[in-house]
């Protein structure tokens, strides 16, 4: 019996069966992966509580501004639809600003994306999700958030360059298609204190 976390498929099956999938899982070029929380277990049976904080303080901040300028913020139920690569990922964290998808479950423009970290995504949402996301025209930022100390990681979108910053202990990031700036004491308060 193959491995359950990773298939070969076509994006049609990928498409047709993953709504009534038991589990989250992402789609990469004619494969697909069971998204885990980096502990073993299933995307199905629930993030740490630090992982589930922490994104909920980062959409307790985006989701207001977001929608107050005709954007829309999505937590990880969302897919985002990467069209040349054949590709669907679900990011921690989405903001969209462009004209919306007609898919019903997936957005294809985003300006912010944000992954927080675990032992089993780190190297992924470094690596393949960084090219690959990089790579979207629309995206303007891309964080990557730990969830066991106050780091966090800032791509930002310079012309054709993406340029990194380094947050640690304290900091504010600018999200430009927000017009806004995120601490790391919003990101963290209540999970990881100063």
């Amino acid at each position: 019996m193959s491995d359950p976390a990773f298939q070969r498929m076509s994006v049609e099956e990928y498409l047709r069966t993953e709504p009534d999938s038991p589990v989250k899982r992402e789609y990469v070029n004619g494969f697909v992966y069971v998204v885990d929380n980096g502990d073993g277990s299933r995307a199905h049976a629930g993030s740490s509580k630090a992982h589930a904080r922490i994104i909920s303080r980062i959409m307790r901040r985006v989701e207001p501004v977001a929608e107050e300028l005709g954007c829309r913020a999505f937590s990880s139920e969302i897919r985002l639809k990467i069209e040349g690569r054949n590709s669907y990922y679900y990011p921690d964290v989405m903001v969209a600003c462009d004209p919306e998808s007609e898919d019903p479950y997936s957005e294809t423009s985003p300006c912010i994306l944000v992954e927080v970290l675990s032992r089993g995504t780190a190297h992924t949402d470094r690596h393949a999700k960084y090219e690959a996301y990089t790579a979207l025209p629309t995206l303007q930022t891309y964080l990557i958030v730990a969830q066991d100390e106050r780091r966090v990681y800032a791509y930002q979108r310079q012309g054709e360059c993406w340029e990194l910053a380094e947050y640690v202990g304290q900091g504010e990031i600018g999200l430009p298609c927000l017009a806004m700036t995120l601490s790391l004491d919003e990101m963290y308060a209540g999970v990881l204190e100063g």
